[in-house]
């Protein structure tokens, strides 16, 4: 895995990337960390700088660890790893160690910055703003009533908006 630079992005698909590829969202130190599968996001150009934006539902692992660091990692593994994403998208890391049933090998990229040795694509992100999504703010409500309020005891998804420090790729 090498730093490159942001440009790299420029040769990527963010609508395949995130909606079909997907990702994983990884947050903690690399002593303390949780990983999920996610494919609801975007990367684009927000306050003067590259940044990436991620949801997680509030009852996920993972979301402790995201609201906790100040750093999350993004991770393309490609569609050779699919089993990988399905597991991590499906078991929660409060019940198994997902990465001993998946045999991720874990990177260590910056203090609070954990990547993965099988990812094609790493971008390393540093929060910058977070919102709760709330009912009243939604515009077209088939949204809400197909993605919440048919998901018993489901929460509403926190945004995260965060600046791409870095880009890391195979």
């Amino acid at each position: 895995m090498k730093k490159t630079t942001i440009e790299t992005l420029t040769r990527e698909d963010a609508l395949h990337l995130i909606g079909k590829e997907w990702m994983l969202v990884t947050a903690g130190t690399p002593e303390n960390f949780n990983t999920m599968t996610a494919s609801w996001g975007g990367i684009g150009w927000l306050w003067n700088k590259p940044v990436a934006f991620v949801f997680v539902r509030p009852e996920r692992h993972t979301f402790g660890f995201v609201e906790r660091e100040e750093r999350f990692t993004l991770s393309f593994l490609g569609e050779e790893h699919r089993d990988i994403l399905n597991f991590c998208g499906t078991k929660s890391g409060r019940d198994c160690d997902k990465i001993a049933a998946t045999g991720l090998r874990p990177v260590t990229l910056a203090p609070d910055a954990v990547g993965f040795e099988q990812a094609r694509l790493t971008l390393q992100c540093r929060k910058l703003f977070r919102s709760p999504m709330k009912p009243e703010e939604f515009l077209d409500t088939a949204c809400l009533e197909r993605w919440y309020n048919d998901r018993p005891g489901g929460s509403m998804h926190v945004m995260y908006v965060a600046e791409i420090e870095a880009v890391f790729e195979q």
